[in-house]
């Protein structure tokens, strides 16, 4: 769905006015608070708009400091399909209709600008469900659903889908310890492949290792998560 620009302007001044005035060693936290509530959109619509998104939409009413120095939001254009909106938006809309745990794409923006262009993707907020990262710092890890987590991966790489960006922040659990995969941006549909899959699990551990002790990741947490990997490989 398309939004107008005047609407779209709006929501986000609307999601984004605590963290406008934050001082710049506070806005990290700040935009992680505003990705996991729920906003209502100009359609009247629950949603959800990740970290990224926010950080993107930040910058462009904050100039110079943290937010310009943390993402340049710019990028060449090559055409409306090659676009990373339009990309993610097609990723997402396939996984969901194949009844994959991601969030519901809901609408796409995408604004060119000289040879270049800005773009937003928003998605539909997912009821009850707070990220990997804060509950490793809220909860008994041993308690988390490590398993559950490594079997939610597998099947992302068995269908060959690649995050790439995969970390405890794009990692969400409902209050049914339900697993779901957030920001699909760079994503993309391969074949399924060792190196590739290998190379995003490290990826994600080494986001784990920012929360918890390597000696605990790797002594618990972690072989609870490979056991759930590989149950769902030969199952």
């Amino acid at each position: 769905m398309r939004l107008s620009l005047p609407a779209l302007a709006a929501f986000r001044h609307r999601v984004i006015a605590e963290a406008i005035e934050t001082r710049e060693e506070q806005v990290s936290q700040i935009l992680e608070r505003i990705a996991l509530r729920s906003h209502t959109d100009a359609q009247g619509r629950q949603v959800h708009v990740g970290v990224r998104t926010l950080w993107r939409w930040l910058s462009r009413y904050r100039r110079g400091g943290l937010v310009a120095r943390f993402l340049d939001d710019y990028y060449l254009w090559t055409g409306l399909e090659r676009t990373r909106p339009w990309r993610e938006w097609r990723l997402l809309d396939y996984l969901y209709k194949e009844g994959f745990p991601v969030p519901r794409p809901v609408a796409a923006y995408v604004s060119r600008s000289g040879i270049g262009y800005r773009g937003d993707l928003i998605t539909e907020l997912i009821p009850d469900a707070h990220s990997l990262a804060s509950a490793l710092a809220d909860s008994r890890i041993e308690l988390l659903p490590w398993q559950a987590i490594g079997a939610c991966i597998r099947r992302f790489h068995d269908a060959g889908i690649y995050h790439a960006d995969l970390n405890a922040h794009n990692i969400l659990l409902d209050n049914r310890n339900k697993i779901y995969l957030l920001d699909f941006d760079r994503g993309e549909r391969r074949t399924p492949g060792v190196l590739w899959q290998e190379a995003n699990l490290g990826r994600l551990l080494r986001s784990l290792r920012k929360f918890i002790a390597q000696s605990v990741i790797e002594s618990t947490a972690w072989n609870e998560f490979l056991q759930g990997y590989q149950v769902s490989k030969d199952s």
